[in-house]
Parts: C-alpha cells; sequence; structure tokens
C-alpha cells in the first residue's frame, strides 16, 4: 500500500464510540486500506450549525492501494452503511470522514479537495493529527501546524475524551 492519508471521524448522533468501532473495522477489512494510526478521542463542540449534540473525533492515519477519488468513494461507502443522512450543512451525523492529507499532494477535483479546505480552521482537526505526528507538513505551506493551531479560537471546545493507551489503533475501544 503506497499511499498514506489522514482522514478526520466524527460522530454525534447515537452511540458515537460504536460508530467510530464499526466504521474503523470497515476501513480496516477493506483490502485496499490499512489503518496504521488514531488519534485519542476527542469530545467537541459543534462548529457552523451549532444546535445539535457534542461531537466525538479523532483523525486515523491510514495507508492504501486506492487513489483519492476511490478513497473517497469508500470513505462515503461507509458513512452511508452506517446511516449518515445529508440534510443540514454541518448538521447532525451518524458519522462523518473526511480525507484530510493524501501523501503529500494537492488534488482539487469537483468531488475532492486535499488537504481538506477547511482543516486549518478547525481544532478537532488539528489537535488530534498533531497528536498523531507533530512534524507533520501540509504540501506548499511554510506555517507549522501548531502555528496554527496558536491562531484557532475555539481550542477550548476541543476537549480530551478518551486518551490512546499503547501504540494499537484499537485500545480505545477495548474494555
Amino acid at each position: 500500500m503506497e499511499n498514506i492519508a489522514y482522514v478526520s471521524i466524527g460522530s454525534n448522533i447515537g452511540d458515537r464510540v460504536n460508530f467510530f468501532k464499526k466504521a474503523i473495522e470497515l476501513l480496516h477489512r477493506d483490502k485496499g486500506i490499512q489503518v496504521i494510526d488514531i488519534s485519542s478521542l476527542y469530545e467537541t463542540d459543534p462548529v457552523g450549525y451549532t444546535e445539535q449534540g457534542i461531537f466525538l473525533n479523532a483523525v486515523l492515519k491510514i495507508a492504501t492501494a486506492y487513489g483519492p477519488e476511490k478513497l473517497l468513494d469508500k470513505c462515503l461507502e461507509i458513512e452511508q452503511e452506517l446511516g449518515r443522512k445529508r440534510e443540514i450543512r454541518w448538521g447532525p451525523r451518524t458519522l462523518d470522514l473526511d480525507i484530510l492529507l493524501y501523501n503529500q499532494e494537492n488534488i482539487e477535483t469537483e468531488n475532492l479537495s486535499v488537504p481538506h479546505p477547511r482543516m486549518l480552521e478547525r481544532a478537532f482537526v488539528i489537535i488530534p493529527l498533531l497528536e498523531l505526528d507533530p512534524d507533520i507538513k501540509l504540501p506548499k505551506m511554510d506555517t507549522t501546524l501548531n502555528d496554527v493551531l496558536k491562531e484557532i479560537k475555539d481550542k477550548e471546545g476541543v476537549r480530551l475524551w478518551k486518551r490512546k493507551n499503547g501504540e494499537d489503533a484499537f485500545a480505545l475501544f477495548e474494555s
């Protein structure tokens, strides 16, 4: 699997942890995807549409044989399988999977923008991403993610919910 991608995962409806478990399991079971690592879980206040429940968020590091569009298709399939409905922009959801980074590529297609276009505005993405890779660089960007994070105003809306223990990507979900 020659490509490395970072994918954000979020949920604020129902059994959020169970949606995470199922999504990670479905990603990992796919022959073209290997889940390498997962950040700690963070509970976060909603952004954009604020009249909704609190989110659970994390970032996954994956290796994939898929190109970016095919990976997007797989993420959308998993969202659908786990009951995602797109009724309100930035509204409540059982599951949200967004490709944040794909190798060190800048990608602009009709369906996909990588790096994710709003990731630099969202502490709930940057904090777990930096946890996985504190030295990560964004393509064609001189500023570090730590410097970007310092400028974000909603950091207090991101709270550690369950710390990752050890190196096992599935350790967060063990009883």
